[in-house]
């Protein structure tokens, strides 16, 4: 699947948070280890059930949420070099709407 290439956007309910809505996806992959208090940096999979399929990329203070409520989704990938970035990145996207992101492997 990788590289994978989507637009980021900026959370409505969940603070420092951007997120890939991935719709009625259902990879069929249970909730493993899941969270609702992501750490900056880390990326977790919501899979599909009472919101949608989505991707979300903490940047700061997050608690998983939407307009069902809060939410909890599994962790698969950390950021450890360059978060100083994540801020940066999570507040253009606030301010000046959808950005690129790629997925890829080195």
């Amino acid at each position: 699947m990788l590289p994978y290439r989507q637009r980021l956007i900026h959370v409505r309910w969940s603070g420092e948070a951007c997120w890939i809505p991935l719709g009625d996806l259902d990879p069929g992959l249970p909730h493993e280890n899941p969270t609702s208090y992501p750490a900056p940096g880390q990326i977790l999979f919501h899979p599909a059930g009472i919101s949608e399929t989505e991707i979300l990329l903490a940047y700061g203070a997050c608690r998983f949420a939407s307009k069902a409520g809060q939410l909890a989704g599994n962790p698969f990938l950390t950021i450890v070099e360059g978060l100083e970035n994540l801020r940066p990145l999570g507040e253009l996207t606030l301010w000046q709407g959808a950005q690129d992101i790629e997925f890829s492997a080195f």
